[in-house]
């Protein structure tokens, strides 16, 4: 029951951290850029749009670290 728990919270943080990551601006013309991520920069307030993905994207690898840790545990 705690297995299919922490597998489910995996499975969610791991998709969350891929699209996160995507959503990130690159600084080196990456996928991002190709998608119009460039043009976010100059706007106004996007430090704080930057800031709170950034927050998310921790927040998300803290989850998957630790249900790594505690799967690796439990099997």
């Amino acid at each position: 029951m705690l297995t299919d728990v922490l597998v489910v919270i995996q499975l969610i943080a791991s998709v969350g951290l891929v699209l996160f990551v995507l959503l990130h601006s690159g600084r080196g013309g990456g996928l991002s850029d190709m998608f119009g991520g460039g043009l976010g920069t100059t706007a106004a307030g996007s430090t704080v749009v930057e800031r709170n993905l950034d927050r998310i994207t921790i927040t998300l690898a803290v989850i998957f670290a630790f249900s790594s840790v505690a799967l690796g545990l439990r099997l």
